[in-house]
């Protein structure tokens, strides 16, 4: 039974409540200074045109920076372009510069062993020609 009387005085309290609540709500409108209409439109217009005006600058900025990042992209794609292709033809010129180098020193090292294989060769010559004629001459 206790818990009867304590929902139903708890309901009543809620109703009280509610009610006071929409008593105080309406009090506080009532309290409220309200614009006049020339304010309300003056203010309406203010904010209407600052929105519009804000709108404008962010276009007017989208567009420029959509427009240099284009060029700009491209640009920067074709200066990477010609430059790997510069670099590209850089590194066959060098590759075939070292190639040629590598040839030309080969080549030199061969003509040099060449050169020193004739001298020997003819020091040898030169040398069985003398121990023949000294064979010759004993004889």
């Amino acid at each position: 039974m206790a818990k009867k009387k304590e929902t139903k005085t708890n309901k009543k309290e809620n109703t009280k409540n509610k009610k006071s609540f929409f008593k105080d709500f309406k009090a506080e409108l009532k309290r409220v200074i309200w614009p006049t209409p020339k304010q309300l439109v003056n203010n309406t217009t203010a904010v209407i045109v600052i929105v519009l005006i804000t709108a404008a600058i962010v276009f007017v900025l989208d567009l420029s920076f959509e427009a240099l990042n284009k060029h700009g992209v491209d640009k920067i794609k074709e200066f990477v372009t010609t430059t790997s292709t510069d670099e590209g033809t850089t590194s066959e010129n060098e590759t075939t510069e070292n190639t040629n180098t590598e040839a030309n020193s080969t080549s030199e090292d061969n003509t040099s062993t060449e050169e020193n294989a004739t001298s020997e060769d003819n020091t040898v010559d030169s040398n069985q020609t003398e121990n023949q004629e000294a064979e010759n001459t004993a004889e």
